[in-house]
C-alpha cells in the first residue's frame, strides 16, 4: 500500500494552530510542488463543524489567492481540523504564515461567502460564518506557529 505523508505525522505531539511544510514535490520537467498542513484544531481535541469547514474553505481559497501567488489547491482535511494547500513554487513556510494570519483576519470582518449558491457549490446550504469566524478568532488568538514534522517512529504505529 502507498505510504501517506500524513500517516506518519505524529497528531500526538504537533501544536495547533500551525503551519507545516508536508512536502515538495519536484516534477519531471523540475518545477516545485509544495504541500501546506494549515491546522486550525488540535488533532484529536477539537474539529471544526461541517458547516465552518465548508465557510472557511471558500473564504481561504479565495483569500490566500489575494495574499499568494501560486496557489494551486485548498482541500480541508477529512478529520476537520484544517486545511491543506498545494502551491506551486518555493515559498517559505512563513510567507504561508503570514498569509493565512492575513486571510483569517480578513474573514472575522466578512459578511460575505464566494460562491455560495447551487449554480457555485455542490453544498451551497451547508456554511456557518459565525463558526467560522469562531474558528478564525481562536486560531489568530493563540498564535500560528510554523511547525516542524514530528514523524511516528518507526514501528509504533497502531497497526
Amino acid at each position: 500500500m502507498a505510504e501517506v505523508e500524513s500517516f506518519n505525522l505524529d497528531h500526538t505531539k504537533v501544536r495547533a494552530p500551525y503551519v507545516r511544510r508536508a512536502g515538495t514535490h519536484i516534477t519531471p520537467k523540475g518545477d516545485v510542488i509544495a504541500k501546506f498542513d494549515l491546522r486550525l484544531a488540535q488533532p484529536n481535541h477539537g474539529s471544526l463543524e461541517t458547516g465552518a469547514v465548508h465557510t472557511l474553505e471558500h473564504l481561504l481559497a479565495s483569500g490566500l489567492r489575494d495574499h499568494l501567488d501560486g496557489v494551486i489547491d485548498l482541500s480541508p482535511m477529512g478529520c476537520r481540523t484544517g486545511f491543506y494547500l498545494v502551491h506551486d513554487g518555493e515559498i517559505a513556510e512563513n510567507m504561508i504564515q503570514k498569509a493565512l494570519e492575513q486571510t483569517l483576519a480578513k474573514v472575522l470582518e466578512t459578511t460575505y461567502i464566494p460562491g455560495v449558491s447551487a449554480l457555485e457549490c455542490g453544498n451551497y446550504q451547508d456554511h456557518d460564518l459565525e463558526q467560522a469566524k469562531h474558528w478564525a478568532k481562536t486560531a489568530l488568538e493563540a498564535g500560528f506557529i510554523v511547525q516542524e514534522t514530528v514523524q511516528i517512529p518507526v514501528g509504533s504505529s497502531s497497526q
